[in-house]
């Protein structure tokens, strides 16, 4: 396996370096500039995975993609915090705020060889990426839904919300009045929606937000429960492989 570490610290990338190798993967490259990674990309098969951090000495790493065609995976270390975290989750494996820890280190790496091995050709979207990155605290974030009942539309404000799931192919609202209400969108389109510090996605079925958490229980497989005030359609699981994100969301 081919891998690659781009940072500009170069400290900081050889301590990443040698947490990577702890784990049993070797590091080919070390880069540490826009301008040093675009001739290296010219001259060399690219790598099945990139350690890439945002901010190098000379510019921002999206330059690098700007000039180069890249299809390789993706884990973003940075120190962005965590009004932008959602543009690294939705179009990276993952990724890692510094200081690294090992054990998030070691699920990002894993997270890396379970999805190569079902979809090696990751497509990111960079642009995606810089925009969410581009005063992240003045973006403006979902604050009510309309929806449509017969020939009626009804208003529901954000905090009104308790949840969203889907289910059947469908996107529900759940509010905390035990209503449920179908949605024309898919809970991949909400998560660029809602404000990441009220709402995190623990599942591939649930969004929920902070003030809908009513308990939070241990669950099989190191997992988490969650309980909800009125949703008691299913349980709300936290998949094990988003438990640390929402760890730190939550605390």
């Amino acid at each position: 396996m081919n891998i690659i570490i781009i940072e500009d610290e170069k400290p900081a990338a050889r301590l990443l370096q040698r947490k990577v190798e702890k784990l049993g993967l070797q590091i080919t490259t070390l880069l540490h500039s826009v301008e040093e990674s675009i001739h290296w990309f010219q001259n060399n098969a690219h790598p099945d995975l990139i350690f890439l951090d945002i901010q190098l000495s000379d510019g921002l790493s999206f330059e690098i993609f700007e000039n180069i065609d890249i299809n390789s995976a993706v884990i973003f270390t940075t120190a962005y915090d965590e009004y932008a975290l959602r543009a690294f989750k939705l179009n990276s494996i993952d990724y890692l705020l510094k200081p690294i820890d090992e054990e998030e280190l070691e699920t990002a790496v894993n997270k890396f060889k379970a999805r190569n091995s079902s979809a090696p050709n990751l497509s990111l979207d960079f642009e995606m990426i810089k925009k969410m990155l581009v005063n992240p605290i003045d973006r403006t974030y979902k604050k009510r839904f309309t929806i449509k009942m017969g020939q009626q539309l009804k208003m529901i404000n954000i905090d009104e919300v308790e949840c969203f799931f889907s289910e059947n192919k469908g996107t529900y609202l759940h509010t905390f009045e035990n209503r449920n209400y179908l949605l024309d969108a898919t809970l991949e389109q909400l998560e660029t929606e809602l404000n990441p510090q009220d709402f995190f996605r623990v599942s591939r079925k649930f969004i929920i937000p902070m003030k809908g958490i009513k308990e939070i229980q241990l669950h099989s497989n190191s997992r988490l429960k969650v309980i909800l005030p009125s949703y008691k359609e299913d349980e709300v699981i936290v998949s094990r492989e988003k438990v640390t994100d929402f760890k730190h969301w939550f605390g």
